[in-house]
């Protein structure tokens, strides 16, 4: 059996635990090489680079996914974490790469559509640069205050700041997921909440926790164990509709916001010019991997929803979201230079 590499290696969490021995649990088999040549890729070692530090959910996802190829293409799948720059830095070495199949992006909706919305020039264009492969998930965001918090429910939220205008605060990293969900939310509601900027989710969580910031929006596997172990009160998630995670939690849509739906996502792409037969391969054979029951049940647990497609409707849904998240941005005059 060949393992899979890592360039790091951090210390997990307990559930994060459980996913990686789930993945170790999976066999591998292995079949013969063949010549170079689109219908017998891969011809060597395949690498995935994913955005970001060992140990988080998209590493997590990464290696779910890698392991899942690897028993069905016959050749390794390293994982590759390059950290730095909201995932720019990783974007930008697979858009150096070759157009072979070899090198993949994991990329997700910083990395896809929010940087591009929100830089003037990240480095890299994925409508130019990459090939989109194939979706992997789907999650959402979940909209929290610390539990003595005035309002116990969204629409008591947006009740209160309609009578205090200008004295509720949003905790969130300039220019993300959360900032934007914020001021699509302070749009779409009609209210007035200010932005205060933090270093990263992290710095953002503590400020609603230690009450110096009143609310933020969170990724639903790091708000699932806070709000279990009730430090954070969940008043709404922003998914079309309720998820098993949080049953008794309802959707924006439920709590008055008409029309308010912000899901993010996690796919696979390589170098632009990447042959179209290797870029079907690698779609069809993340799609059996999807498909299994005990893949959906590791990803279930680290809070996303498989997502199986062609490559073309992922090309579609990143535009389309990029063209979401550009007119957020534009509107609430965000920009990162």
């Amino acid at each position: 059996m060949r393992l899979l590499r890592s360039s790091n290696c951090e210390e997990a969490m307990l559930t994060k635990r459980a996913i990686l021995l789930a993945v170790a649990g999976l066999s591998v088999g292995m079949t013969g090489t063949c010549p170079v040549s689109a219908q017998s890729y891969p011809h060597r070692l395949i690498k995935m680079v994913v955005p970001g530090n060992a140990g988080g959910p998209a590493d997590l996802l990464a290696r779910l996914a890698a392991h899942g190829l690897q028993s069905r293409l016959g050749q390794s799948v390293m994982i590759e974490n390059i950290a730095g720059a909201g995932g720019i830095l990783a974007a930008r070495a697979v858009a150096r790469a070759a157009p072979d199949g070899h090198t993949l992006l994991l990329g997700n909706t910083s990395v896809f559509s929010v940087i591009p919305a929100t830089s003037r020039d990240p480095g890299y264009d994925p409508a130019k640069d990459f090939a989109p492969i194939a979706k992997l998930a789907d999650a959402y965001q979940v909209l929290v205050v610390e539990p003595s918090f005035p309002a116990a429910s969204l629409p008591e939220l947006i009740n209160y700041a309609e009578h205090n205008p200008g004295k509720l605060d949003v905790a969130a990293v300039y220019g993300t997921i959360p900032h934007l969900a914020a001021e699509m939310f302070k749009s779409a509601a009609g209210i007035d909440i200010t932005h205060v900027p933090y270093k990263g989710e992290p710095e953002s969580i503590t400020a609603i926790l230690g009450k110096q910031s009143h609310l933020c929006f969170i990724n639903v596997s790091t708000a699932l164990p806070l709000i279990k172990e009730g430090r954070l009160r969940a008043l709404a998630i922003t998914s079309a509709t309720r998820q098993p995670e949080l049953p008794q939690v309802p959707t924006m849509i439920e709590g008055g916001v008409a029309g308010y739906v912000v899901t993010t996502f996690v796919g696979v792409a390589a170098r632009v010019g990447t042959p179209a037969d290797i870029v079907g391969r690698l779609n069809g054979t993340i799609n059996q991997v999807l498909a299994s029951a005990e893949m959906q049940a590791n990803f279930a647990r680290l809070g996303v929803r498989v997502s199986i497609g062609t490559p073309q409707e992922f090309a579609a849904f990143i535009a389309a979201e990029t063209r979401k998240w550009t007119a957020v941005a534009t509107d609430a005059g965000i920009r990162i230079d």
